[in-house]
């Protein structure tokens, strides 16, 4: 009786070690925040389907700062560190990471992404992840076909349709970059096949760094399967640069946290007025009105009513409240409470239970 094959162990890269000197910003990239949350934590929550048995994020412009952040949220799988020192492309990056991967796991797949990418879905990983598998190629890449492909690497195909190479814009023929199907910066290798093609890349291209993108063609050229796997929402694969993406990146976070809580029983009077953080939790039969913010570690008690204009940081809300255009932060608002209007709460406040407030209230009970 013949068994199925053994599934190989999978473990991550996630390259973080970008500066993001287009961010215009003290804060490393990774650690902008989005929906209450650093950016880089979005990207690790996209690979809990596909269960590696670690993550190891390469690190690089303040480093310190991305590691001290990222061990304060816990993980279901480890979580190694390593430095890239000098920034010299994707392909040295990867390189580094492979070093905090062990020695003897050489026959595992190792799944690598960049740490700006905060809108990927596990679901999608988990599927690239699996068509790998299924396919025995040596890499497989996810690709996305844009209306404007502008400032993203063209994927080349050739024969039976197969992965030939990727080129970056900049390198580009006028040919190529009519090409709409785009390279998202996501893959998944067999390991023994990906650190020896990383050591036949050049540098040679009109930047002088090390692209991951090459190990394409390398692994070609060495007659290996190169395969890709369309994204269905090309929108998940949006890579972070600037303000202007991470303002566009929030809003679709927003979007789809608003239509969670509508799904999960909590009503909306006007789900595009309504900013709630990922971070936080709200109750059933609930209702925001307008102009309500919950950011932090909020939590909102089953049947009550927030706002309108009412924001509300750090604050727990007990069952069957009002409260009314007012702002409150790290407070407690017991049960059946009226709070408001224009109420002020701060640190330690806390509003008992039953407590009807008038206008521009302000606790004085401490914890």
């Amino acid at each position: 009786m013949s068994s199925s094959p053994q599934i190989p162990p999978l473990s991550a890269i996630l390259l973080a070690a970008g500066e993001g000197s287009r961010m215009r910003s003290e804060r490393p990239k990774p650690l902008h925040r989005l929906c209450g949350r650093p950016m880089l934590m979005y990207v690790l929550d996209s690979l809990v389907e596909a269960k590696p048995r670690v993550a190891v994020i390469v690190v690089g412009h303040k480093g310190d700062w991305v590691t001290k952040k990222v061990q304060e949220h816990a993980q279901d799988f480890a979580v190694e560190f390593v430095e890239q020192q000098v920034q010299r492309g994707t392909g040295d990056a990867t390189q580094v990471g492979l070093v905090g991967l062990e020695d003897d796991s050489e026959e595992e797949d190792v799944l690598v992404l960049p740490g700006d990418a905060p809108l990927l879905r596990p679901g999608t990983i988990a599927h690239l992840v699996e068509q790998h598998r299924s396919t025995g190629a040596a890499a497989t890449m996810l690709s996305a076909v844009l209306e404007d492909p502008t400032g993203y690497g063209r994927v080349l195909r050739g024969k039976d349709d197969r992965v030939e190479r990727i080129v970056e814009q900049r390198d580009a023929t006028e040919q190529e970059l009519l090409v709409r199907e785009v390279n998202t910066s996501i893959y998944v290798f067999r390991r023994s096949l990906l650190a020896p093609a990383l050591r036949r890349i050049e540098p040679d291209n009109s930047q002088g760094e090390y692209y991951l993108t090459d190990v394409v063609d390398v692994l070609n050229s060495a007659g290996h399967r190169v395969e890709a796997v369309l994204v269905d929402d090309a929108a998940e694969v949006q890579g972070i640069n600037d303000r202007v993406q991470l303002a566009a990146a929030e809003a679709e976070l927003r979007r789809r946290t608003n239509e969670g809580l509508l799904r999960s029983g909590v009503t909306m009077v006007d789900p595009t007025a309504v900013y709630v953080d990922t971070t936080v939790q709200v109750g059933t039969d609930v209702t925001l009105f307008p102009g309500v913010i919950l950011q932090g570690s909020t939590v909102i008690g089953s049947g009550s009513e927030i706002g309108p204009n009412s924001r509300l940081v750090d604050t727990v809300v007990g069952d069957s409240c009002v409260v009314q255009a007012s702002t409150a932060v790290n407070a407690r608002i017991g049960d059946r409470c009226v709070v408001g209007p224009y109420a002020s709460l701060g640190p330690a406040d806390v509003v008992a239970s039953d407590t009807v407030t008038g206008p521009f209230y302000t606790a004085g009970l401490e914890l």
